[in-house]
């Protein structure tokens, strides 16, 4: 497994290196004897721009190395020439990691990219709006952030987690509008989610001092 991400890591430079040694064997010794090298070649360089080192990103970012997972974003010079659906789940990758440095105008534009290259499954899909509406959210525009978070809602979450984060949200906003019974509506259903995740028990147990005492 290393030694494949070693290859994932460097087959531009050995696909290159490839390309002109199967050129200088073609030109010295003959074309057929060169087929080899060359074949392999076009392999590194198309897997190159077709994939990127996607796998690497996802890595970093599971190791919570947020640092070589940018390194290698950046690395990614012709995002337009990726795979439709790994530049999907590129453009998602940049909005997660432009949100962890609070860039929100980036993140929301790099989601955006990441609907228009369509979605890898459906659920994916679903956490592509529940990222517009986190967004939207932040930056206190209820009114889109509750119009996604539904959708999202809608589409299906790839896990219970999501899925309470979501509810939780739609909830809060039901709150701030005064919509006692969407809210309380809302919050049961996050609940039944049974999260584990520390940061989103916690908001449970804050918003539940709340909705406790709200009328309806």
């Amino acid at each position: 497994m290393k030694a494949f991400n070693i290859f994932i890591l460097y087959r531009l430079p050995i696909g290159i290196l490839l390309l002109i040694g199967g050129i200088a064997l073609g030109a010295t010794v003959g074309w057929w004897e060169a087929t080899i090298p060359l074949l392999l070649a076009v392999i590194c360089l198309v897997t190159h721009f077709m994939f990127g080192p996607m796998r690497l990103v996802q890595e970093a970012v599971e190791a919570g190395d947020v640092e070589k997972a940018m390194g290698l974003m950046n690395k990614v010079k012709f995002p337009k020439l990726l795979y439709k659906p790994i530049r999907s789940v590129y453009y998602f990758m940049q909005s997660n990691l432009a949100m962890y440095n609070q860039d929100l105008d980036k993140a929301e534009a790099a989601v955006r990219q990441s609907i228009k290259s369509g979605s890898p499954m459906k659920e994916y899909e679903g956490m592509q709006y529940f990222q517009l509406g986190t967004i939207a959210y932040q930056k206190n525009d209820l009114k889109t952030a509750d119009q996604n978070l539904k959708k999202a809602v809608r589409m299906g979450l790839p896990d219970k987690e999501n899925m309470a984060a979501a509810l939780l949200t739609l909830a809060s906003i039901a709150m701030s509008r005064r919509d006692f019974k969407s809210a309380k509506d809302l919050f049961r259903r996050a609940k039944a989610q049974k999260p584990t995740t520390a940061q989103i028990v916690s908001q449970i147990k804050e918003m539940d001092k709340y909705i406790s005492r709200m009328p309806g």
